[in-house]
């Protein structure tokens, strides 16, 4: 049997957001002592927690969830261990040095996973200001190899925050971003990623349960 290895963070009331997104809010609508059944009430940005980035995030006529092919969120994928057995240190620039030894991975279409250690600091303030952070050289080596997926264990790629996203969910590139992985020290080189978005039509991201399926 294969094993399932969860790479979410779960969703909290009140937990750590991207500086000014709204924040989430996990609250009792009505119980079984109320009304006959439990139901809850949630509020959250498209961007909450582990989550995906479609290209119109950031361009107007970028593709929407809906209108990315199913499969680019399911199949074989490959991590890249930046800090094996560790975590990068606070605001470690992620370079394309770093990633040529893996540059076979980066393949046309692939989905490649890298690991920085940094979802130990998940819901506390230093996990968006602290975070190790791809350089725009990298996001740009990155989209001239046309992966289909990129996913990573911090917040949000970048301090160059719009550079980097301009440059991997560009035109004619289109490479899905996730962000926010969990667990990554658990999941060998090579595994099966889903990770598959809520069908918010005309959106622009949305929270996942992504999961590595292990052989």
């Amino acid at each position: 049997m294969p094993k399932l290895i969860d790479l979410s963070h779960p969703l909290l009331h009140g937990q750590v957001c991207y500086p000014g997104d709204p924040g989430i809010e996990v609250a009792v609508q009505d119980t079984i002592a109320s009304v006959g059944y439990n139901i809850t009430k949630f509020s959250m940005s498209s961007h909450q927690g582990t989550h995906l980035d479609a290209p119109f995030h950031f361009f107007d006529d970028g593709k929407t969830l809906d209108q990315i092919p199913l499969e680019r969120f399911y199949g074989p994928a490959c991590l890249v261990d930046l800090a094996p057995g560790d975590c990068l240190a606070p605001k470690t620039p992620i370079t394309v040095e770093m990633f040529r030894p893996h540059e076979a991975k980066f393949r046309p279409g692939a989905r490649v996973i890298y690991r920085t250690g940094w979802d130990r600091t998940y819901n506390t303030p230093e996990y968006f200001t602290d975070f190790p952070t791809l350089t725009l050289e990298a996001a740009r080596w990155i989209a001239a190899r046309r992966i289909g997926l990129l996913g990573m264990d911090t917040g949000t790629p970048s301090t160059e925050w719009q550079e980097c996203h301009w440059a991997l969910l560009g035109p004619d590139i289109e490479i899905v971003v996730v962000e926010g992985l969990a667990n990554l020290d658990k999941l060998p080189t090579e595994f099966t990623f889903i990770g598959f978005p809520l069908n918010f039509a005309g959106r622009d991201g949305s929270p996942i349960r992504a999961v590595g399926v292990v052989e």
